[in-house]
């Protein structure tokens, strides 16, 4: 996804549902109403289930 603030894609499973999901990792979440309409990650893709997780600034380790 070249979305803004996206680093990356997973996938996993909720937490709270125990539903598979598609996991996209952000530097920082963005409230909806301040993102162009194009920008907005969706609540799924495919029929599953998209989650947001704000992981901060992601850098290389030696």
């Amino acid at each position: 996804m070249s979305l803004p603030h996206v680093t990356g894609v997973g996938t996993g499973r909720d937490e709270r549902t125990g539903q598979d999901v598609i996991i996209v990792f952000v530097t920082r979440k963005v409230p909806r109403d301040r993102l162009r309409d194009e920008d907005v990650v969706p609540d799924e893709l495919d029929g599953v289930p998209v989650r947001v997780l704000a992981i901060g600034e992601v850098s290389a380790q030696e």
